[in-house]
């Protein structure tokens, strides 16, 4: 299913047959007809070994749902079309059961993809700082592919009505997921979410409540309502922390201008090496000595002409003109002009 969702993301258009909407009692029709076909591949693979052995161990905790029913059969379809290629007995039960499968997987892939508009509106109410609107419908489309594997026709209710709450919980938790620097458990999101909501109906009413008070009221302990609660505290470096048309993030605050930056030093190693070689290539040891000192290439001092010339024993003039002539035939030989380097 995650492979066909990568598909539409490259191909949908909202005018696309993808998009079409369904009455309540075409919902219903389309997941009876998927409860159909996923009985034609049980009925394809019963007796092999290589299924059975699938389908009829004792499920995980996680594979005791409808969803979890779903994946073993579509594990058990994948296991005998494997084996078919070593077992031509196999192949003709193999091709009926991925007939049946891919018949399953489309008409799942049209009722999920009916609730587009569900999508598109939670996306419109919960988009923020963390996740924008482009990326919460992508969540969005997840949230329905999970709400069609799971959707019962025979509880009463209309398919639009129950994605919503799966589209609203994959978004919810994506943004809780990128709002933390450190990534939490699922049921801690909800948990916190919980608590969060048990405080602002407590504050709603006006009664005064303890930590002991929103721990039962969400049905934890109230050391683990007080870990949960104290993970708010984390503050994003991405939050924006003033209003207005172009609001700033907490980094523009805390960045140190003059702090030296790890791009910076490389590219001025960079620039050293390429000045060190042009010097032994096109400049006399004197003319290196005079540049080198000049602008601190070895101490990282630059040091006056009446400096260089005393300890060469030279007059400030003719220093001056060594310099000169040593620029000029780095700007000639080598395209390297030290003036501008030191201006920066």
């Amino acid at each position: 299913m995650r492979t066909a969702f990568n598909d539409f993301r490259k191909t949908f258009r909202p005018d696309s047959p993808d998009s079409e909407r369904l009455s309540a009692e075409q919902e219903r029709e389309m997941a009876r007809a998927i409860r159909r076909a996923e009985q034609k591949v049980r009925e394809s693979l019963a007796g092999i070994e290589e299924a059975d052995d699938i389908l009829m161990r004792r499920p995980k905790r996680v594979e005791r749902t409808r969803a979890g029913a779903v994946d073993r059969l579509e594990e058990a379809v994948r296991a005998v079309q494997k084996a078919a290629k070593e077992q031509p007995d196999l192949r003709g039960y193999a091709g009926e059961a991925v007939n049946a499968w891919n018949e399953s997987e489309n008409l799942r892939w049209r009722l999920a993809m009916s609730g587009l508009r569900i999508a598109h509106g939670e996306a419109r109410k919960l988009a923020g700082p963390f996740l924008d609107e482009e990326d919460l419908v992508q969540e969005g489309y997840i949230g329905l592919l999970r709400a069609a594997k799971r959707f019962d026709p025979d509880r009463g209710i209309r398919f639009s009505t129950y994605a919503r709450w799966w589209v609203r919980a994959q978004m919810t938790r994506a943004i809780d997921h990128t709002g933390r620097p450190v990534r939490l458990p699922g049921c801690a999101v909800e948990q916190t979410r919980n608590l969060r909501k048990a405080m602002k109906r407590f504050e709603t009413m006006g009664t005064d409540y303890t930590l002991a008070d929103l721990a039962e009221e969400v049905g934890i302990d109230e050391a683990r309502a007080r870990l949960l609660l104290s993970q708010g505290n984390v503050v994003s470096l991405d939050e924006p922390v003033d209003d207005g048309p172009r609001p700033r993030t907490l980094d523009k605050f805390l960045a140190d201008d003059e702090a030296a930056q790890p791009d910076d030093d490389a590219i001025h190693g960079q620039q050293l090496g390429r000045i060190r070689a042009a010097f032994e290539a096109v400049l006399s040891e004197r003319e290196r000595f005079v540049l080198t000192r000049r602008y601190g290439l070895d101490d990282g001092e630059y040091h006056t002409l009446s400096d260089i010339g005393r300890d060469m024993k030279l007059s400030r003039e003719r220093v001056r003109q060594i310099e000169h002539k040593a620029l000029a035939t780095l700007r000639e030989h080598s395209g390297i002009d030290l003036t501008q380097l030191a201006a920066r």
